[in-house]
């Protein structure tokens, strides 16, 4: 399947089938707020949460039946039943059981999509056998502003308009990059774990603000209003990021100045550390470790 990459823009003439989320929680939780909000047309929706506590916070969603596990103990079976697309956002140690125990019921044309992070498509054979069609899926938290990056693997028997649905409904809450499974790891250390990078940049560039006498508001006002004015300059501009640092950095300027400390600083060599750290342990966890 080809790399490809596309923005959040779902045609209004795309309908979903009906969806089932079990387990949702803060990542499942975004992606269905997402649908809903999208105004997407879809053949409803049924999600579970174990306590009737999280249950209550999507259970005036508009569209949406929100179950209860502590008061319907076959709320997954039940939601299950009733999808074509089954999202399984529970940690990922309850995985394996929760497949076992909605696999017997499950639709013939079925699609289950994994948001459990770790999880391979090898576990979802293992337990709804080798026909069940399959799709590993890897959100990042900005989801939850509809600005997400969503990397999706399909299993070997996904079909295309398996992929194509799942792709349209993960569209509702950001872009999706469509590639091979062995690549969901190293995606999840860019843009899995990213934001926490931004997040880090932003506050020492706020402690640097701090240091040189603003107040802490001021502060936090002018770094983080730069990182979200810069991203939006990317984007509307379509420049590659170089050229956008180039014409920004004056020769012989203040800018020019600064970058270059930042350069000797060996940016290049800390991020492909940090990515390469996060990677082993996304592999120690997909180990078991």
């Amino acid at each position: 399947m080809a790399d490809s990459l596309a923005r959040s823009s779902v045609p209004t003439s795309t309908t979903l089938p009906a969806l089932a989320f079990l387990g949702a929680g803060s990542m499942g939780g975004a992606i269905l707020q997402g649908v809903v909000a999208s105004g997407i047309r879809h053949g409803g929706i049924v999600a579970t949460n174990r306590s009737a506590e999280k249950a209550q916070t999507l259970a005036g969603v508009d569209g949406v039946r929100s179950i209860a596990l502590a008061d319907d103990p076959a709320g997954n079976t039940d939601a299950a039943a009733s999808a074509r697309i089954v999202l399984v956002g529970v940690k990922p140690a309850m995985v394996p059981d929760l497949l076992r125990e909605i696999a017997p019921v499950l639709r013939d044309d079925a699609i289950v999509v994994s948001l459990a992070a770790g999880v391979t498509l090898a576990t979802f054979a293992d337990a709804l056998g080798e026909r069940a069609s399959t799709i590993r899926s890897m959100p990042n938290t900005p989801a939850t502003v509809g600005k997400a990056v969503t990397g999706i693997a399909a299993g070997p028997a996904a079909s295309a308009e398996d992929v194509a649905l799942v792709r349209a409904l993960f569209e509702t809450v950001g872009a999706v990059i469509e590639l091979p499974e062995s690549q969901i790891d190293p995606l999840s250390t860019v843009s899995g774990s990213g934001p926490a990078y931004v997040f880090l940049l932003i506050e020492e560039l706020t402690k640097a603000a701090v240091g040189m006498g603003f107040s802490e508001g001021d502060a936090r006002l002018m770094a983080e209003q730069t990182f979200i004015g810069a991203s939006a300059l990317l984007a509307a501009s379509g420049e590659d990021p170089a050229e956008l640092r180039r014409r920004v950095t004056s020769p012989k300027g203040t800018t020019e100045r600064a970058v270059a400390v930042l350069q000797e600083a060996r940016l290049d060599d800390v991020f492909a550390r940090a990515t390469a750290a996060a990677l082993a342990r996304a592999r120690e966890l997909a180990a078991g470790g």
